[in-house]
């Protein structure tokens, strides 16, 4: 059933042209801003609304998936005016709503429209902003967590036609107690860590931080795996009720690597993910890389079929694994939607006066694990190392 938050009701005093929403983690940014553009869709006829992301793949897990949900409770939706096809949904009194890709140059330059919403904007880039923008008649929702300074802050902010209201985990009423608590552990961790104050002041409480180090520089997204592209392996990240299971196939063609998210979720039993692995495809003739601190979740896959591999390990392996992964170039598919987002928040820690630390935050890493047990494998020098 649908609450009624605070965050929607500070969302929905914004009036200018262009509503800036900025705030931390479960803040219910999109989960506010999706109800009123139903509302208006049905109470201003032949309304024309686009919701825009940064792919396909983020759309349909995210805004997609939210829109056809909060239609469902409030009672509004008519299943054969919903079209998944091409994300459209068309209301009776002529209004309609479309999501759309920012990836797709076709659409940024495409039709007009009443309304915009651009979610996460800051995995846009300003050109397409712009070009989304100009084509808008009435006005336009932009969210985003504020991890860095991007386009809304040098740009937009301050302008006489633009709205701006910060959120926080607070303003959501309807948040589940366990993640509320989940959160407010990294105000805990604020006080040891640089990152983590960085984290708290982010995703804690919403406002402007400098969360910069990223591990990893060398990837970018890419449509789909191309045909050439040889299945090499699997890495598997086993996790159970706090941390999901990670499953990554990986790919090698010429001189550079692809990786497609398999598997990534929470609760699932070692039977559980036998079977999610076969509906999946996942080849039983292709090793699986796996931490060789789980014996027990290995022999129970290899007693299924299953070609699992535990990772070889010794002192500073994460280091020396993230070492291996350092010296290739990777192309990341867009559908891999928690991988890409594990790749853009894995960074390196910082003592309590901003000095980097030689080695990463234990967070956002679970997809990463997986790979890294395939590559700190293979690595020749990391070998080295083992057996010195």
């Amino acid at each position: 059933m649908l609450k009624r938050t605070t965050a929607q009701t500070k969302i929905a005093k914004l009036r200018k042209r262009i509503r800036i929403v900025q705030g931390g983690t479960s803040s219910s940014k999109t989960f506010s801003i999706i109800p009123l553009l139903i509302q208006y869709a049905i109470q201003t006829p032949n309304s024309e609304i686009s919701i825009v992301s940064e792919s396909i793949p983020h759309l349909r897990r995210g805004a997609f998936r939210d829109f056809i949900k909060i239609m469902e409770w409030t009672g509004n939706i008519v299943y054969t005016s919903l079209n998944k096809t091409t994300l459209t949904y068309r209301f009776t009194n002529g209004s309609f709503i479309e999501f759309f890709s920012a990836d797709q140059p076709d659409k940024l330059r495409g039709a007009r429209r009443d309304v915009l919403f651009i979610n996460e904007c800051n995995n846009v880039n300003f050109e397409a902003y712009q070009q989304l923008a100009i084509r808008t008649r009435k006005f336009i929702y932009l969210d985003y967590n504020p991890s860095l300074e991007f386009w809304v802050h040098t740009e937009l902010l301050g302008q006489p036609d633009t709205d701006f209201v910060i959120l926080t985990y607070k303003d959501n009423e309807a948040l589940e107690q366990s993640i509320v608590r989940e959160i407010e552990k990294s105000r805990e961790k604020a006080k040891t860590s640089e990152y983590w104050a960085n984290w708290w002041k982010v995703y804690g409480l919403g406002q402007l931080g400098q969360l910069q180090g990223a591990v990893f520089t060398n990837w970018k997204p890419c449509d789909k795996i191309p045909t050439e592209a040889k299945l090499i392996a699997y890495g598997l990240d086993i996790g159970y009720s706090n941390d999901p299971t990670a499953l990554i196939a990986i790919y090698q063609m010429n001189n550079e690597y692809y990786l497609d998210e398999v598997v990534y979720q929470k609760g699932l039993l070692i039977s559980e993910l036998s079977e999610l692995m076969k509906s999946k495809g996942v080849s039983k003739h292709t090793y699986i890389y796996a931490d060789s601190s789980e014996p027990r979740s290995i022999k129970e896959l290899q007693l299924n079929g299953w070609r699992v591999k535990a990772a070889e390990k010794g002192v500073d392996s994460i280091r020396y694994g993230i070492t291996a992964m350092q010296e290739h170039n990777y192309l990341v598919t867009k559908s891999s939607t928690n991988l890409i987002k594990e790749f853009r928040s894995y960074m390196w820690d910082v003592d309590k006066t901003g000095k980097q630390l030689d080695k990463p935050i234990d967070a956002f890493n679970h997809a990463i694990d997986g790979i890294r047990y395939y590559f700190q494998t293979q690595n020749k020098t990391t070998r080295k190392y083992y057996a010195a």
